[in-house]
C-alpha cells in the first residue's frame, strides 16, 4: 500500500490528511497550530493521523505540505537583513517604489509607509551598465564589487538586482561568486534567476523578498525534513508553491517566493478536485479558517493564476492562484467602537492562542465562533472532541457587546456579528465574481475550512451561486489538496516586441527553450520527461500601455494572440483600441504527473436519515429546532432538510430553514433552496 501525507498549517489548526492511493481511503487529523515553531504542531499531527491508520511512519511514500512559514515572516516583519546590490545609479530604487497608496485619498493621509525590506544602508552599489537588449554599455568592476561588498555587515541574505540584468545574467552571477568569496555562507538570490522580467522595482522587490524569507524556510524545511527523517519517513518532502504545484523541499528553499501563497493554493487544488467528482467544472472556492478567509475563481477546473502575489502590503511578481484574502475567520474579534458604537468584526483576531471565549484557555474577547455557540451553530466540541466548547463564557463575551449596543439578549448581538461577517466574505467573493466580469450565479460555492460549512448555505443566497458544496473533510480540505496536486515548474523571460517585428517560428523558439528550462528542474525532482505536460503564457498589451494582461498561448498564432488578448480587453475594460499588439514576456509552466489518488464513492442510501440529536437555533424570526446529523452515517441520496445541524471531526455544516443538503456518491453535500 501506498500512502500520501498532506500537511497544511493554518493560523488556528494543522490538518493532516492521509491518503492510502490504491483505494482513495483516507484518515485525518486535525491539531492546534504553534506558531512559535510550526514544526511542533505538524509532527504532533502527523503522528496522530498514523497511529490512527494503523500504519508506521516508514510507510508514508511522500509528505505534500502547505505551509506558512514564508507568509508569516513577511506579515511578522520577522525575515531575514538582507543587502541589496544594484547597478550605479540606482540605490534608491526600494524607496521610490511605485506611486501608488491603497486606500485612495485618505490613504496618502493616513497610511504608513512600510519600511523596504532591505534598509538603504544594507543597499550598495556597483559600476556596471547593460542596455535592454544585453549590450554591456560599462564593463562590471570587479574591484568595485568586493569593495562595496565588503561594507556589508551583519546581513543575512543577499539579493542581486541590476538594470536590465533580464537581457544577461553574466554581471549578476560573476557579483554572485565574488559574494561568496567576501561574504562567505550568505546565501544569495539573483533576479536574473528569480524573476527574470523587466521593471526595474517589481524584479528588485521580488529579489529581495527571496532573500527576506530564505533563511527562515530554509531552517523550518530542513527542521521538519530531519525530524521526519528521526521518525521513520523515508518519503520526499515537498512543499506547495503559490500556482497550486508542488516543489521539492531543496527547490523551495532556492525560490521561497514561489511559496508565499502556498497555504491557500492548497485549499482552491482541493476544491477543484472534490467539484471534479460532482460534475461542477465552473466554481468559486470559499475558504474560512479561524484568521481569514480565502476565496478564489475556478473556470473549467483550471483555477486562475495571477501574476502578482500580495502579502500585507507587500505585492511581488510571482505566479500564484488568484486568491483574494479578507479578514474574517472563525477567531474574528467583534467590538464596538466607542466614537460610532457601531458594531465591527475584525481583521483583529484572537488566533490559536487563547483563542476564542468558547475555547476556554483565557480567552474573553467576543468572536465569530462564540457568536456561533451562542446562536446553537456549533456543538459542544471541535476537532474530534480535542477543543470542548465553553458556551458560558461564549455567552458572557458576546453579551458583552450586546450591552454595548443597547440590546437585550447575547443571541441579537451573535446575529448582528454573523452577518457583518457574512458581509465581509462576501466583499471578497465579489473581488474575484462581479469586479472580475463573472457572475456569481454562474457558479458553484465550495466551502471548506474549519469555519466555511457553518457559514456557506449564508454566502450561498448572498451570491446566489448554487448548489453551495461541502466536501467531505471540509476542515483538512488544504491538506486533500497538498495530497493530490503535482510537481511543477516555472521559466520566464522578457521579450518586449511588437508582434509585426515578430514571427510565430519567433516565438515557437522562444517557448521551447522555456519549457526545456523547467522541464529540466523537474528533472532533478525526479520527474521523467514522459510524465511531463506544458503549458504556455504570454503578457500582451497595445503598445504604449503602461500594464499586460496574460493570455494563455494553445498554439504560436500571433493573429489568435492578438483575438484572444483584444477578448480578454474587452471582458475586464469594455473597449479596445487600435495601436499596435505588443508581445512582452513569455511563460512556460512544465507540470508532473498528477496523482493516481482513487475516489471514494459512499454506499447508497437505504432510507431517510436518522438524526442524531434535536435542539433549538437562533435563525431569522426567532427559535426554531434543528436536526442534528452526524455526518459519518450519512449515505449517497439521503438528503437532509434545513433547519439542520450536520456535525464531523473537523467541521460543521449549518442547513438554513428552506434549503436541502443532498449527499452526492462522492461523499459532498449539495446544498440547494427548496424550489417554491
Amino acid at each position: 500500500m501506498t500512502f500520501r501525507l498532506g500537511v497544511d498549517v493554518g493560523g488556528t489548526f494543522t490538518d493532516v490528511l492521509l491518503v492510502e492511493e490504491a483505494s482513495g481511503a483516507t484518515w485525518r487529523a486535525k491539531t492546534a497550530s504553534t506558531p512559535a515553531d510550526q514544526a511542533v504542531g505538524v509532527l504532533t499531527g502527523i503522528g496522530k493521523v498514523c497511529a490512527e491508520a494503523g500504519i508506521s511512519l516508514s510507510e508514508v511514500a511522500e509528505v505534500l505540505h502547505g505551509t506558512t512559514v514564508a507568509t508569516n515572516a513577511i506579515l511578522e516583519g520577522k525575515g531575514a537583513a538582507v543587502g541589496l546590490v544594484t547597478t550605479k545609479g540606482f540605490r534608491q530604487v526600494l524607496q521610490i517604489a511605485r506611486s501608488y497608496v491603497p486606500g485612495g485619498l485618505a490613504g496618502w493621509i493616513i497610511w504608513p509607509k512600510p519600511e523596504p525590506l532591505a534598509a538603504l544602508e544594507n543597499t550598495v552599489e556597483v559600476d556596471e551598465r547593460l542596455a535592454s537588449d544585453g549590450t554591456v554599455i560599462r564593463p562590471l568592476d570587479e574591484a568595485d564589487v568586493r569593495a562595496q561588498l565588503g561594507t556589508l555587515s551583519g546581513i543575512e541574505a543577499l539579493a542581486v538586482s541590476l538594470i536590465n540584468s533580464f537581457s544577461d545574467p553574466a554581471h549578476e552571477r560573476r557579483i554572485a561568486e565574488i559574494a561568496a568569496e567576501v561574504l562567505p555562507g550568505v546565501p544569495v538570490s539573483l533576479s536574473s534567476d528569480v524573476l527574470p522580467e523587466l521593471r526595474e522595482y517589481e524584479r528588485t522587490i521580488t529579489t529581495v523578498a527571496n532573500g527576506y524569507v530564505q533563511p527562515q524556510v530554509k531552517r523550518y524545511l530542513e527542521t521538519l525534513a530531519g525530524s521526519l527523517r528521526k521518525g521513520g519517513v523515508t518519503g520526499e518532502l515537498s512543499v506547495l508553491r503559490s500556482d497550486g504545484g508542488l516543489s521539492a523541499a531543496g527547490a523551495a528553499v532556492d525560490a521561497p517566493v514561489t511559496m508565499l501563497l502556498s497555504g491557500p493554493a492548497g485549499g482552491v487544488t482541493g476544491a477543484v478536485w472534490i467539484a471534479e467528482q460532482c460534475g461542477f467544472p465552473d466554481l468559486i472556492t470559499f475558504d474560512m479558517g479561524g484568521t481569514s478567509t480565502d476565496v478564489a475563481l475556478v473556470q473549467g477546473l483550471t483555477p486562475r493564476i495571477g501574476r502578482e502575489t500580495q502579502v500585507g502590503d507587500l505585492t511581488v511578481r510571482a505566479s500564484s492562484v488568484d486568491v483574494r484574502t479578507v479578514g474574517a475567520g472563525g477567531g474574528s474579534i467583534a467590538h464596538v467602537p466607542e466614537l460610532t458604537r457601531a458594531l465591527r468584526v475584525g481583521p483583529q483576531s484572537a488566533g490559536a492562542d487563547p483563542g476564542p471565549a468558547a475555547y476556554g484557555k483565557g480567552g474573553t474577547e467576543p468572536t465569530v465562533t462564540d457568536a456561533n455557540v451562542v446562536l446553537g451553530y456549533l456543538p459542544p466540541s471541535l476537532a474530534g472532541g480535542e477543543i470542548t466548547l465553553d458556551v458560558a463564557a461564549a455567552r458572557e463575551a458576546v453579551d458583552a457587546v450586546a450591552k454595548s449596543m443597547g440590546l437585550g439578549a447575547p443571541e441579537a448581538a451573535a446575529a448582528g456579528i454573523v452577518d457583518i461577517v457574512n458581509e465581509n466574505m462576501l466583499g471578497g467573493l465579489r473581488l474575484v465574481s462581479v469586479q472580475q466580469g463573472f457572475d456569481p450565479r454562474d457558479f458553484a460555492l465550495v466551502a471548506f475550512g474549519g469555519a466555511g460549512p457553518l457559514h456557506a448555505n449564508a454566502l450561498g443566497k448572498l451570491t446566489g451561486a448554487w448548489p453551495v458544496i461541502v466536501p467531505p473533510s471540509p476542515g483538512v480540505l488544504c491538506a486533500l489538496g497538498d495530497a493530490t496536486t503535482s510537481k511543477r515548474s516555472e521559466s520566464a523571460r522578457t521579450v518586449l516586441r511588437r508582434f509585426a517585428d515578430l514571427t510565430g517560428d519567433e516565438l515557437a523558439t522562444l517557448l521551447r527553450e522555456l519549457a526545456a528550462d523547467a522541464g529540466g528542474r523537474l528533472a532533478a525532482q525526479g520527474v521523467a520527461e514522459a510524465d511531463r505536460t506544458t503549458s504556455y503564457q504570454v503578457d500582451v498589451r497595445y503598445h504604449g500601455q503602461g500594464f499586460e494582461i496574460p493570455i494563455d498561448v494553445a498554439e504560436p498564432d500571433l493573429e489568435a494572440l492578438a483575438r484572444d488578448f483584444d477578448a480578454e480587453h474587452e471582458r475586464l475594460f469594455s473597449f479596445l483600441l487600435t495601436a499596435d499588439h505588443e508581445l512582452v514576456n513569455a511563460r512556460a509552466t512544465v507540470s508532473g504527473p498528477r496523482p493516481s489518488v482513487a475516489a471514494v464513492t459512499l454506499p447508497e442510501s437505504e432510507g431517510p436519515p436518522t438524526p442524531i440529536d434535536t435542539h433549538p437555533i437562533h435563525v431569522a424570526g426567532g427559535a426554531v429546532d434543528a436536526d442534528v446529523f452526524d455526518r459519518t452515517t450519512l449515505r449517497a441520496g439521503d438528503v437532509v432538510t434545513g433547519p439542520a445541524i450536520v456535525v464531523e471531526m473537523d467541521s460543521t455544516t449549518l442547513v438554513l430553514p428552506g434549503h436541502t443538503a443532498e449527499v452526492h456518491p462522492s461523499g459532498a453535500l449539495l446544498i440547494n433552496p427548496v424550489e417554491a
